[in-house]
């Protein structure tokens, strides 16, 4: 991977909001002395200085493909930051405290794109389990309480059964007659307005009515469109919370007193 060293350094001291910052001891690579260094964590890398006020990065490890775990070390509060593969660097790094040490753990473990990766995929299993919910409560609303009705406890009585219409209705003169059936009487009609005009001719049947939505079904369309919605809104909050509170404690440690 390539990297821009002026750009890097300006994206490590810019005023930026850091996921995390604080003293850690770094384990040399070909002495196993610990140095204490400053660490600042944007993103998926992990800057460190030679002091907090140094202006440039002494390295940058970028947390793509690894994973963070505890060790065993001649340090206290020891973890370590393994990459896949044989000849790959293992950075081992030591907090001053059990709390940090857990904080930074718990950072570092979070900062790759892989994680973003599944954490974007399971807010979207909830909210589409939830966009579920909230139809299936909706259709089981539309039954009303009162339009419930017991079933007779006797026996069922089948339905008088109609006389079947023929596949092919008769014609006469070239027009389907509608209401000539066989075996069902049709009373004359007299009238000039019949199902005949004037001459003796069939007419044709009349067009059915044009169905129109009802006020209801557009009301509960709307209320499963907002529901969405409010549902989103506090999904978003509440995974909102926490990014909240991150900042907030960069920024009360950005204002206490520098060692």
């Amino acid at each position: 991977m390539k990297l821009n060293e002026r750009s890097l350094a300006f994206y490590a001291t810019c005023d930026s909001p850091a996921d995390n910052a604080g003293f850690l001891y770094k384990r040399g690579e070909r002495h196993t002395a610990y140095h204490r260094r400053w660490f600042v964590l944007k993103g998926n890398m992990l800057f460190y200085f030679e002091e907090r006020e140094s202006r440039e990065p002494v390295g940058v490890i970028v947390l793509e493909g690894c994973t963070v775990e505890l060790c065993d070390s001649a340090e206290e509060f020891a973890f370590a930051i393994r990459f896949g593969g044989t000849k790959s660097r293992t950075y081992v790094l030591a907090a001053e405290s059990q709390a940090a040490m857990e904080s930074w753990v718990k950072s570092l473990s979070r900062a790759s794109f892989d994680y973003m990766r599944l954490v974007v995929r399971e807010l979207e299993k909830q909210l589409e389990e939830m966009r579920w919910g909230t139809a299936s409560e909706c259709g089981g609303c539309r039954q009303l309480p009162g339009s419930w009705k017991p079933k007779p406890s006797g026996p069922e009585r089948s339905p008088e059964r109609l006389p079947a219409l023929p596949a092919i209705l008769p014609k006469e003169n070239g027009c389907a007659v509608w209401n000539n059936v066989p075996g069902v009487d049709r009373p004359p009609d007299t009238s000039i307005c019949g199902g005949y005009d004037s001459e003796g001719s069939p007419r044709p049947p009349p067009l059915p009515p044009r169905r129109r939505a009802s006020s209801s079904e557009a009301g509960s369309a709307g209320a499963a469109a907002a529901e969405s919605l409010s549902t989103f809104c506090r999904l978003h909050e509440r995974y909102g919370q926490e990014v909240a509170r991150l900042r907030q404690d960069w920024l009360e440690r950005r204002r206490g007193p520098r060692p």
